[in-house]
């Protein structure tokens, strides 16, 4: 389903200077997608690039804005994620500054408390970087 985009301060729990998604764009049972547009002030950019770890960081944090749609629509509190592994990682190119990125997540297997997904970031048709996440709910 489409949901009206948001901003993310209001589903996910990191806060300025450390938010590496602008929009929540996308969101069902199965799926989420995200936007950023990448800043130049952005603390993870480096020599005018988006680093490898921003766009992990960028992977998590479209996971944990779905989790903050889903408890937002459901009346639930929201949920403390923490990423408890990462696999498969491929990194095949930095953005540069002002590359608007659309990250998609999409759930493999919910177990518990422990969701795995596989990321995908790209900037227009370019897929920038991959992985798997494990990912550790808490909740209140």
């Amino acid at each position: 389903m489409f949901v009206q985009p948001s901003n993310t301060p209001d589903l996910i729990p990191q806060k300025f200077p450390f938010v590496m998604i602008d929009h929540l764009i996308y969101s069902d049972e199965t799926s989420s997608r995200t936007q950023f547009c990448v800043k130049a002030d952005n603390i993870l950019v480096e020599d005018g690039e988006f680093s490898a770890g921003g766009l992990v960081e960028n992977i998590a944090q479209t996971a944990a804005a779905r989790a903050g749609y889903v408890a937002q629509n459901g009346d639930k509190p929201d949920a403390i994620g923490y990423i408890g592994a990462i696999k498969n990682l491929e990194v095949f190119s930095l953005p540069k500054i002002n590359d608007i990125l659309e990250t998609e997540i999409i759930i493999d297997n919910q177990i518990f408390d422990v969701t795995l997904i596989s990321g995908k970031v790209k900037c227009g048709d370019e897929l920038l970087a991959q992985c798997q996440m494990k990912v550790f709910i808490i909740k209140p």
